[in-house]
């Protein structure tokens, strides 16, 4: 019975931070809904997992278990649409399951352990940090063989460049693709925020007066 509570205990733990995780934090930000059932579905397949394993104990459990870790070592997030950010909170919903997951592990240590995790999501996250940092690959319609013209031109068309790798120069077209690390403008910053707010902004109806 209390193998019972316990486990009850664990996966309610598990089940409120990735919640917490997707609903309060992921979803917000980023606004992809395809992505919220790959977390929670990762998150409590990982923890039923990790709580079976237990179960077995030694009728194979451990031979399970590595074998379980050698598949997850090998998977690879190869689809292009996916970004860095978003793996990060596919490790994060992993090791949620694993923390709450373990039968050993107390509830106020497992506890204390998922809330370092989603705080330090929540923050590492935030929209305010570095909130001007942009990233974005440009085709310029010339080829600049001086990085102080290339820097010029890059600032007149985007802003501070704090990085830029050229990625491809093109001769024949006279055109360079260059990747971009670059601080936005304050003034483009807060027209972008303008200018999005006034597109949500909800409109009064127009009556006809004929």
């Amino acid at each position: 019975m209390d193998s019972l509570r316990h486990l009850v205990a664990h996966l309610g733990l598990d089940l409120a931070a990735v919640c917490l995780l997707t609903f309060a934090i992921y979803y917000p930000r980023h606004r992809r809904r395809d992505l919220v059932p790959a977390y929670l579905a990762l998150n409590v397949a990982l923890f039923t997992v990790v709580v079976a394993l237990a179960a077995v104990g030694g009728s194979g459990g451990t031979a399970v278990g590595f074998g379980l870790f050698g598949v997850l070592s090998i998977i690879r997030l190869r689809s292009d649409s996916v970004q860095h950010e978003e793996v990060a909170y596919y490790f994060t919903t992993l090791v949620l399951g694993l923390i709450c997951g373990l039968p050993h592990l107390s509830f106020g240590l497992a506890a204390t352990l998922s809330a370092v995790l989603l705080a330090v999501v929540y923050s590492a996250d935030h929209p305010r940090l570095f909130a001007r940092a942009r990233r974005t690959v440009v085709t310029l319609d010339t080829v600049h063989s001086d990085p102080a013209p290339l820097r010029a031109d890059l600032a007149r068309r985007l802003g501070e460049p704090l990085q830029w790798t050229v990625m491809e120069v093109d001769f024949v077209r006279d055109l360079m693709v260059v990747d971009v690390r670059y601080r936005e403008a304050a003034s483009r910053a807060v027209g972008r925020q303008t200018a999005g707010s006034e597109l949500v902004r909800p409109t009064a109806p127009v009556l006809d007066a004929a």
